[in-house]
């Protein structure tokens, strides 16, 4: 007789749980390339998230951020503030709600994007490399599908 396969025995089994596993190897994934953002800026994830955002989509705000990168809405802030305190971003009152600000990246700020985003590419790559190229674009396609399955409207708790 074989044994049930993970997560199909008597009982719970954490490690055995596909989204904790997901969050697992996310992590260790966002935490190989923290190493590069630390050491070049001094930036925090959260920062390097915030102005990734910005340098890719443009002008945002904040709850824009927070819809995006599912970070809550104090850390968004305090990134905000502390990359606007580096002269990376720069904050303007909001056309369409007064209590809204536009988050917008200065052209130091395009700079630093400019230069993480090289070295992002570079990290995908070690990455990719490491895990082979068929792997690579099995568990890319896997995990797009696995995006694909939340409804649009899910939020977070």
């Amino acid at each position: 007789m074989t044994a049930p396969a993970p997560g199909t025995g008597q009982g719970f089994d954490l490690q055995d749980f596909l989204p904790y596993l997901l969050n697992q190897a996310a992590e260790a994934a966002s935490k190989g390339f923290q190493a590069s953002y630390k050491a070049s800026y001094g930036m925090t994830r959260t920062q390097w998230r915030v102005l990734a955002h910005l340098g890719k989509f443009g002008a945002l705000t904040a709850r824009d951020i927070c819809a995006r990168t599912h970070v809550e809405k104090t850390k968004v802030s305090r990134a905000v503030a502390a990359l606007e305190d580096q002269g990376w971003l720069i904050r303007s009152p909001s056309p369409q709600d007064r209590r809204a600000e536009i988050l917008t990246l200065t052209d130091r700020g395009r700079a630093v994007f400019a230069d993480l985003g090289q070295q992002a590419i570079g990290y995908d790559q070690a990455l990719r490399a490491q895990l082979g190229p068929k792997t690579a674009d099995q568990l890319d396609n896997l995990l797009r599908r696995i995006i694909a399955l939340q409804p649009p409207d899910a939020g977070t708790d």
